[in-house]
């Protein structure tokens, strides 16, 4: 759906990039409770979503939601989704620390996988935001956490 897909592209730019040697990159596909167990085994997540909030497209913001409500107006169907997401990890006492980094969008467009102008200039931001969420220090995969 045009914009919506934004995580999806900067997944593959993060990758590119060089973030792989990093942090562990997946995409979260529309969200969904799938993604429970990343919320129960990480203690930091960076989500990356599209966001209808009414800025300029393209605008990069970075927020640091506790609970349901206090993400941002997302989209589509996922939105709901990613909600009950973090309010199940909260009940369960796991909610990692969460940076949500959100790309304006104008609103849903055709179907697409294109990327709007506005919002493809936006990759090198996002980049930019992971790379100040990221912690300093080496980077041990998910097998070699805790061996070091």
């Amino acid at each position: 759906m045009g914009d919506e897909g934004v995580g999806v592209e900067a997944i593959g730019y993060l990758e590119r990039a060089g973030f792989a040697d990093r942090a562990d990159l997946v995409d979260g596909g529309t969200g969904g409770f799938h993604l429970l167990s990343l919320f129960l085994d990480y203690s930091r997540i960076i989500l990356i979503d599209a966001a209808s909030d009414e800025k300029p497209a393209g605008t990069v913001s970075r927020v640091r939601p506790r609970f349901a409500n206090d993400f941002p107006p997302t989209l589509a169907a996922h939105d709901l989704g990613l909600k009950d997401l973090i309010e199940a990890a909260a009940l369960l006492g796991r909610l990692p620390e969460v940076d949500l980094i959100t790309v304006s969008v104008d609103g849903l467009s055709g179907m697409t996988l294109e990327l709007s102008g506005p919002v493809r200039n936006a990759l090198p931001g996002i980049a930019e935001l992971v790379d100040s969420c990221l912690p300093a220090g080496p980077y041990f995969p998910v097998e070699n956490r805790g061996s070091a």
